[in-house]
Formats: C-alpha cells, structure tokens, sequence
C-alpha cells in the first residue's frame, strides 16, 4: 500500500488530469480512495471501475454509475448495488436469479422492486439463505406474509423481523398457531450435515452451534429465536406480545419491554421483573407510563436509572432527580433537547449543579442562559456550556481563566473560537494533549497553533491534514516516519500541485 498514493488520491485540489494520471496505475486500495471523490466525473468512474471491478459497488451507491455504464456479467457487484438502488435494469434481476453463486442471488433477494417473476423464483431458491434474505427485506406484505409457512425456521425468523409483514401472521409466528409445523432448523442443518457429530454427542469446534443451541425434533433453541424476533418488530401487535411478560426467557422479555404500544399491565409487571436487563430496556421505552417510569426511577441498578435518563418522555423532575444519581455522560439528553423554553429556564436555575450541566449540553440555548451558565461557579457546567457557539472570546478565555485544565478542550470545540485563543490554548501550561487534538481539527486553527499540534503524536496526523499549515511544512511531512501523517500531509489541500504531480509514478 502507497499511503503518500493514497492520501493524494483523497486531496480536494487535486488537479483532473492527475486524478486521471492516479486512476491509470490505480491498485485495489487505491480505486477505493479514489472512488470516494466528490468532484469524480462519469467518464472517470467508468475509466476506474474498468480498472478495478470491485470499486463498481462504492461507485454505484455514490450515484457515479448508470445501468448503461456497466456490465452484469463482468462486473455482478457493481450491477447488484444498482439494482439496491432501484436504477438497474430488469433483465439483470432475472439474470442474477439463476446465478450459481449464491451470494449473488442472497444479495438480488434483498434488493427492492424485484420483477414478480423473480421474486416467486427467489422464494423457491434451494438455498434457504437466499429466501432468508427475501423474507428479511421484501417491501410487499404479500410476498413476506406467505413465507410464514416456510418449512424452515430461519425463513420464519426473517419474516417475524420484517416490519412489513402482516400484524395477524406476525402474531401467528408469535403465538405458533395457525402454521404448519417447521420442519428444519439451524440445528438439524449443523446435526446433518457433512462431519456432523452423533446425535447426543458435542459439538466440535469448528461447527459454531450457537449457545444453549437443542433441537430434539421441535426445534426448540430456534423457535424461541422466531418468537424473539416477533417480539422485537414493532408491526407486532402488543396485546398478542403483552401475555410474554411472565416468560422464562428473558430475552422474550428484553424484546417486550421495548415494544412501542406496550400494555400499562405488562409495563408494570416488567418494571418489577428481576432481570436488570428487561428493565433497562423497559426505561429507554418512550411509551412506558409514568407511574412505570417513577418506580424506575427509584432502581437500584444504576444502568436503569440511566436508561430511564435517556427516555424521550420521561418526566422533567424525574429527570431532574436522575441527574446526580444515574452517572450520566456528557451528553445532551433526548427530554432535555425537546425541553421548552420555560422548562429552560427553570433547568438554568437549578440550585442543583448537575441539572444545569445537563441543559448546558445544549447548543441553542438563549444567550441570556448561555452567557449566565458560562459563568457559572461550577467547573462541570462551565466545561458544558463552552462548545456553546456566540460565545464571546472575551468570555472563553475568561472561562479557561477560572477553570484552567478542565474547560481548555471544551473551548477548543467551540465552532466560534478565534485563531489567537486556540493559539494561546495550544500553547497552555499544562498542556492539554485532547485539546491539541480538537485544535487540529478546528477550521479556523491558524499555523502557529498547528505547529504546536505537530509535537503531539495523536494530534500529528489531524494538523498534517488542515489547510492553514504553511506548504513547505506539509511538503516535509510527506517523508514522516508515521505512515497516518504522511498520508494525511498528502490530501492537504495545501500541497502545491508540483509537489502533487512529482509524487504519481
């Protein structure tokens, strides 16, 4: 791999006749880079996928190819990825039907707006993969409902996921009524194949059985996977899921507890179920009701509290109270995005400095709160607020006066920082090594800040990629022992395009 090559063919200012030049001696790794180019043109990308077939499939889905630009027999991938798309030709699907490679017609079942013809030839395919894939992706009621009856068990597990299939044989999956009885499963495929151990003997290493895996001829291990998925698909309806709140398993009752709709009965037996994990999963659901929510809130396991934390709809006091309690990370919360502009100011107000640090993760806060929380006291909310955009640079350095260490990557981020204060924070004593980092890729870092950012082996690479380093420096860089920085050195824009064309053989 040529990484000087490689970051080149990634530059913005490349000139076309050296892409042209990149795409005449381009390697597989390469066709890659350069496929990624937003200012490639058609003729280029039919010049590179003629080169290197495999980057047909990231041309296609980056709208650079049309039907007319490729060939189904020499280039299937590529073909394939236009037919995801809806921009292939039909007759390709009926040719891709009948592939003998099975990865091909997998990969055609999943594509949407499939020819009748073929979408009845793929769920009679012999390969059961294939009419998995159908079934998984099909965007027809009508061709996904009749496969619930498939003879194997993974055919049914796709369709129980498929959001599309009808609500009753979602529920007949479900409840295993109203269906013929299946007749194979994972496990019977993996006891009947080629090298399969005897019936009551174990599983040998290379025959991946998943855990807990048994099948005694009523495929028990996979027809709880279809009840599983059943259970996870939100077409499912919640009265026929509602009466798994009392399963043994609880993975049956982790996929319940996050179904939309869910039953005030059933929420409420789940919020005292004793697997953590269910009411985890019971506490990120935003239709849960309140009085559900409020005895969550008083969990003793900790990730339940913080899942609660992150509900949409979870009451504001409620919230409030979590704050402190539930470890939450720096991060602005749904039910604090959606807060109004009262619900703000009281947030704002708060004697409790945690719950200010949660609405100072806001980036649209009223300049008035924004101004207000960047001087608060405390370091926590002041470190929250200083990515803040409008935030004065009067104001930011006045906050790293205050805070010193603890807001300097903060204000780093801060999409308003002026070039002098991301110098003077570059070249803060202690230095701060994350801050460097955030420096180097802040577009407004000037060259004496980037230099700075160079002595840092993390932030090295990000400074060798920006704009705002003196041509000369991203020259030199080009010869760095560390092969991120010298590829990085070669997509700078800054580059002279001497130097660019010196570098393609």
């Amino acid at each position: 791999m040529n990484h000087v090559l490689n970051g080149l063919a990634a530059n913005p200012a490349l000139p076309p006749e050296s892409v042209d030049r990149l795409i005449e001696v381009a390697d597989a790794d390469l066709a890659g880079r350069l496929a990624g180019r937003e200012d490639l043109t058609r003729a280029q990308a039919v010049a590179l996928i003629t080169r290197v077939d495999d980057c047909g499939v990231p041309l296609a889905y980056g709208g650079r190819l049309t039907a007319a630009d490729v060939d189904p027999v020499r280039q299937p991938r590529a073909a394939l990825a236009l037919l995801d798309q809806g921009r292939g030709a039909p007759e390709w699907a009926r040719l891709f039907a009948v592939d003998p490679e099975v990865r091909i017609r997998e990969k055609l079942a999943a594509c949407p707006g499939l020819p009748p013809d073929v979408t009845e030839r793929l769920a009679a395919d012999p390969d059961v993969g294939v009419v998995v894939e159908l079934a998984l992706w099909t965007q027809e009621p009508g061709v996904a409902a009749p496969l619930a009856a498939h003879p194997h068990t993974e055919v049914r597990r796709a369709v129980a996921a498929n959001e599309v299939t009808p609500p009753a044989v979602l529920a007949a999956l479900l409840l295993g009524e109203g269906l013929p009885r299946a007749e194979r499963c994972p496990v019977c495929d993996r006891r009947d194949g080629p090298g399969a151990p005897e019936p009551d003997g174990p599983w040998p290493p290379d025959r991946d059985a998943p855990p807990g895996a048994s099948c005694d001829g009523s495929h028990a291990s996979a027809s709880h996977d279809v009840r599983w998925a059943a259970l996870a698909n939100p077409a499912t309806p919640a009265e026929a899921a509602a009466g798994f709140a009392g399963h043994p398993g609880h993975r049956l009752r982790r996929a319940l507890a996050a179904h939309p709709g869910l039953p005030v009965r059933a929420a409420r037996r789940l919020a005292a179920d004793p697997e953590p994990g269910v009411r985890a999963d019971l506490a990120r659901n935003p239709t849960v009701d309140e009085t559900s929510m409020r005895r969550l809130a008083e969990d003793e396991d900790v990730d339940v509290r913080r899942s609660l934390a992150l509900n949409p709809r979870v009451p504001l006091d409620v919230l409030a109270r979590l704050a402190g309690a539930a470890r939450i990370a720096s991060t602005l919360l749904p039910r604090i995005a959606s807060a109004s502009p009262e619900e703000v100011g009281l947030l704002a107000a708060s004697p409790d400095a945690a719950v200010r640090m949660l609405v100072a993760q806001r980036r649209d806060l009223p300049a008035a709160v924004r101004d207000t929380l960047a001087a608060d006291p405390d370091a926590k909310v002041v470190k929250s607020v200083a990515p803040h955009p409008g935030l004065s640079e009067e104001r930011l350095r006045a906050m790293v006066d205050r805070h010193g260490v603890h807001v300097v990557t903060p204000a780093a981020l801060n999409p308003d920082a002026s070039a002098a204060l991301l110098e003077t924070l570059a070249r803060h004593e202690p230095p701060v090594r994350k801050a460097l980092r955030e420096i180097a890729r802040h577009p407004r870092a000037c060259a004496a800040a980037l230099l700075v950012c160079l002595t840092d082996r993390r932030a090295r690479p990000l400074a060798a990629a920006h704009p705002a380093l003196p041509p000369h420096v991203v020259t030199e860089l080009l010869c760095d022992p560390d092969e991120s920085v010298a590829e990085a050195a070669a997509a700078n824009p800054s580059l002279p395009a001497t130097v660019m064309r010196s570098l393609i053989p």
